[in-house]
């Protein structure tokens, strides 16, 4: 087909952030105002960018980037995501000033390699994609300044962040290999006509199964999950909220076109639902024993891919689509709490629940926030992590995984505790000594009043969000 600029305005726009931020880093900053006072506008506007192209369709580069509601609705929440993370990053205390470009740099070019991922319909350019996405985290994961100093823990989480992801990598290769010897294609078009049973193609099976082991990474899946609560906790606040949201955006939209091959009762399937299990499981009973506040929320991420595989297992368009909603719910919720958490820890430390102690009192906005988020990502009404919860649920009940719909429900159950317990902190423990000073401003309580009535505002109308993520799901599962 003939080329459309149009298609790609979303992604054109994220570029041309990046060479502005590169062209700042290579000055000193006297002459250009700091990238904290100019981006959070460039990054909102992007949010308007995706509106040109939302209902724009089309084939690009041989077949190889499509541009369908699927892209559209993850490029539309990335783009969100992105500028909530800017805003976020923009008053962060352990981030050297000399630092600050290059910091937002990686930041925009992480988020530009999610976008191309949501596009990305061929396996070699979902890799390329995902790399890009990967990469740029490598780089600021370890930036954390403390003290004047820089931060242990920062610097094991990035070496945590590296060899976990190369072995990922190597594990995605292996399985395209694999893929690309038995099914003679890498275009996912020509994968949903092919055979993907044990019996047929066991190499077919292998491959795939390794293949998405690469986005199991990205999303914390057990059993890829041990970087997770290392990299939340020894990063700082603002960089692990934007690692802990925008990457699960791009791997559960590659899980979600990779489902389309698939169906109820096959091999990969049961696995996915097995994985789904144990992920959720897992992650709840190890967040049960956890204090410090990031790590607690880095094993609550693995027990929520292992909720999306719920929807991902169903074999129906209502699934996918339950899916992808849960995973823009998912990153509504986090943004929220670590917008809170980075608020509340002014100075940059890491938040125990001690620290939350008498919030109400201190910052009762604050407070309010937290209890949203933390009722959001319980399942409770009238939240947009009940809605998804439900979607969850609905898809998936009577298509082969009964099962693994009751052990949702259980494990949401196990969840109210160790969530909850980030409200009882803060609304009935008085303040304990060498409590940190919140942020009290404008800007930190109106930031954290928008997140919560978001997650609010889609839990009690959820029905347009929904809407068109089945139409998504309908264009890839007719």
């Amino acid at each position: 087909m003939e080329f459309n600029p149009i298609l790609i305005v979303p992604e054109l726009y994220q570029l041309l952030l990046i060479v502005a931020l590169f062209c700042q880093s290579l000055g000193d900053g006297s002459e250009t105002p700091p990238a904290e006072r100019w981006l959070p506008y460039f990054a909102g506007f992007g949010i308007f960018v995706n509106i040109p192209a939302w209902g724009a369709q089309g084939l690009l580069f041989g077949g190889a980037y499509q541009v369908d509601a699927l892209s559209q609705f993850f490029k539309l929440a990335i783009a969100a995501g992105f500028y909530v993370c800017v805003l976020n990053a923009a008053r962060q205390p352990s981030l050297e000033e000399r630092k600050r470009p290059d910091y937002f740099m990686f930041l925009a070019i992480s988020a530009w390699g999610l976008m191309l991922l949501s596009s990305a319909v061929e396996l070699i350019t979902i890799y390329i994609a995902l790399e890009i996405s990967s990469y740029s985290l490598y780089a600021i994961i370890p930036l954390r300044n403390m003290n004047g100093k820089g931060h242990q823990g920062a610097a094991e989480a990035g070496i945590k962040y590296i060899l976990f992801g190369a072995v990922a990598t190597a594990i995605a290769l292996y399985g395209f290999s694999y893929i690309l010897a038995s099914q003679h294609t890498s275009y996912i078009a020509q994968l949903a006509k092919a055979n993907w049973t044990w019996a047929g193609q066991p190499m077919a099976v292998v491959g795939l199964s390794l293949f998405m082991g690469g986005m199991f990474f990205k999303l914390a899946l057990f059993p890829f999950h041990f970087w997770c609560p290392d990299v939340y906790q020894g990063a700082s606040n603002e960089t692990a909220g934007f690692a802990a949201t925008l990457p699960k955006l791009g791997a559960v939209v590659v899980l979600i076109r990779l489902a389309t091959l698939l169906k109820p009762g096959l091999e990969i399937t049961t696995l996915l639902a097995v994985l789904g299990a144990l992920s959720m499981t897992f992650g709840n009973l190890c967040a049960l024993a956890q204090k410090d506040i990031k790590r607690m929320l880095g094993f609550s991420s693995v027990a929520h891919a292992g909720y999306i595989m719920v929807g991902l297992v169903s074999g129906t368009a209502m699934g996918l689509a339950a899916a992808a909603f849960y995973a823009m719910a998912y990153v509504a919720m986090n943004l929220l709490c670590f917008w809170v958490i980075s608020r509340v820890a002014s100075d940059g430390r890491n938040l125990q629940l001690d620290d939350l102690n008498g919030l109400y009192k201190r910052a009762p906005g604050l407070a309010f926030a937290l209890g949203v988020g933390a009722f959001a990502l319980v399942g409770l009404p009238p939240t947009m992590g009940f809605m998804g919860k439900f979607f969850l649920i609905t898809s998936a009940w009577d298509h082969g995984y009964n099962w693994l719909v009751i052990t949702l429900v259980l494990n949401s159950a196990i969840a109210i505790f160790y969530y909850l317990s980030l409200v009882r902190h803060a609304y009935t423990h008085e303040e304990g000594e060498n409590a940190p000073t919140p942020d009290n401003s404008a800007f930190s309580v109106c930031g954290a009043g928008i997140l919560a009535a978001v997650v609010l505002l889609f839990g009690m109308v959820p029905s347009g969000l929904f809407d068109y993520a089945i139409l998504a799901g309908k264009q890839l599962l007719p």
